[in-house]
């Protein structure tokens, strides 16, 4: 049951990617961020409300707890602030290709932070994915635009990077702190860090393009909030494996695929066809590599 609900959650995590496109382009992208964490932090309100009710400050009246999900709002609104911008100008197929080697990139980082030991399944997903990225830099250059000197492919492989290193910060997080609670604090948090940020550049930011309403903002939060939730659904049943959970997660990628090619009319989707093959394939490795 649990493989069921991390695909689940998976198909949830393309369509935020997909609405998150449909709401950046050709829109103010911080403007967008900011409407995002508004309606998920509206979405996990009561949660807050709930604690609060209860007399206690969340966390089992630990303060700590607040400075700890306070730190993962910073960084991860970090990494939002450039995904978001980077989307809008990326094509959704090379924006998901880098953005689900992320699991490639958290494996890493165990390896360097926590000294982790791979073994040799793990190695070669680890290999596939990092050649899975340097294609995508090669279809970017017959997409018109050269990854070398694109400020928003890096700005992408930077929101991807530091969502990794999010996702490690989680693995210590999650021993501490109760998941929903987490996600409601965390969400409030970055509502009020947004809301700072908005103001403080509302006459400096270098992004003139005027903000469009649109209905698929709110469709962001809403798709994100079920995804995660159900994530932590996967995460609840007996015998679930978290690696293998994080790595299914990452199977969003098909859906863009799909969108940006049928709908957006994507150029190069045969040589894409191969990096995605190359990427799900490093997955696979992955999710073997960790039972």
């Amino acid at each position: 049951m649990w493989i069921l609900f991390a695909i689940l959650s998976a198909v949830c995590l393309g369509f935020y990617d997909i609405f998150k496109k449909v709401s950046v382009t050709g829109n103010n992208a911080l403007t967008v961020l900011f409407y995002y964490t508004l309606f998920s932090a509206l979405f996990m309100l009561p949660v807050v409300i709930g604690t609060l009710a209860d007399g206690s400050i969340g966390f089992g009246g630990d303060p700590m707890g607040h400075v700890h999900i306070f730190l993962k709002s910073l960084l991860v609104l970090v990494a939002y602030i450039l995904e978001y911008n980077a989307v809008k100008y990326l094509p959704l197929t090379i924006s998901g290709s880098i953005n689900a080697t992320r699991p490639v990139m958290v494996l890493l980082g165990a390896l360097l932070i926590f000294g982790e030991r791979l073994n040799v399944l793990q190695w070669i997903g680890m290999i596939l994915g990092f050649a899975s990225l340097f294609l995508v830099s090669r279809v970017g250059a017959k997409d018109g635009f050269s990854p070398k000197n694109n400020v928003w492919f890096w700005m992408m492989v930077g929101a991807t990077v530091l969502t990794a290193i999010s996702g490690l910060y989680d693995k210590f997080i999650s021993k501490h702190y109760e998941p929903m609670q987490v996600m409601a604090w965390y969400t409030l948090y970055q509502l009020v860090l947004m809301g700072l940020l908005i103001v403080f550049l509302k006459r400096r930011s270098t992004d003139k393009t005027p903000f469009q309403w649109r209905w698929a903002i709110p469709c962001i939060a809403i798709f994100i909030t079920i995804g995660d939730l159900i994530y932590f659904k996967s995460l609840s049943c007996d015998g679930a494996m978290i690696s293998v959970v994080s790595t299914i997660r990452r199977g969003s990628v098909l859906v863009t695929f799909i969108y940006g090619i049928v709908a957006l009319h994507e150029k190069n989707w045969k040589l894409k066809a191969v990096d995605l093959s190359i990427l799900l394939a490093g997955l696979i490795f992955l999710v073997l590599g960790s039972e």
